[in-house]
């Protein structure tokens, strides 16, 4: 997402060295690595870790942040998601999953691909062109980005949000109210759901272990 606020930290390099190890002692032609967590749990951070720091070992990895990927604008999303009921609507179903499997397809096959962009300033969708002919991998992050099919790794961050609210409110995503905390606790249940999917999972207190 463009305008989007990186906080990376020490946590982030150090858990990233680690899942960079088990990926290169398992790498695949055109892999694919996918990362999920909740709201502030540092999905994004890890993804830019793990992405730069391929590059020392010559693989030219890309992050792709599926959340660009919701079916309904930013704009609409609040008042969408409310005359719809927050509990029939949030999660997964939220995505443009057609979308993104086009765009992976086209990572496989080495070909000029475009996919929405959020814009955090403005709040437009802009559309992102990218030459995959020379991208090893891409490393998927999201709410639900272990979800998507054909992943060859997938690392679960383990924080709720219950423990990343100071990180929620320094990005400044979204407002912290009443709206805010149903939203999030129906992404907590969704996202949770997913941990079975994971061949790596980040704890707490951001260890690495492999399950």
């Amino acid at each position: 997402m463009l305008g989007d606020v990186l906080l990376i930290a020490d946590k982030h390099r150090e858990a990233g060295e680690v899942i960079i190890d088990h990926i290169l002692k398992n790498r695949k032609p055109k892999m694919i690595v996918a990362i999920s967590g909740e709201s502030g749990s540092g999905k994004s951070e890890l993804a830019h870790v793990i992405a730069k720091g391929m590059r020392k070992y010559g693989i030219f990895a890309k992050p792709v942040h599926i959340d660009n990927y919701y079916r309904i604008h930013p704009h609409d999303r609040t008042e969408w998601r409310k005359e719809h009921g927050i509990e029939n609507v949030v999660g997964p179903g939220e995505y443009d999953w057609d979308t993104i499997m086009r765009n992976i397809r086209e990572f496989r096959e080495g070909s000029l691909s475009t996919g929405p962009c959020v814009d955090l300033v403005t709040e437009q969708i802009d559309q992102l062109t990218t030459d995959y002919k020379d991208i090893d991998m891409i490393v998927i992050d999201g709410l639900y980005a272990i979800k998507t099919e054909g992943t060859d790794l997938n690392v679960f961050i383990e924080l709720t949000y219950h423990e990343t609210k100071k990180a929620q409110l320094v990005r400044g995503k979204e407002p912290q109210n009443e709206y805010r905390m149903q939203v999030l606790e129906k992404e907590h249940q969704e996202v949770q759901a997913l941990k079975p999917k994971a061949q790596v999972l980040v704890g707490m207190d951001y260890s690495v272990r492999m399950v």
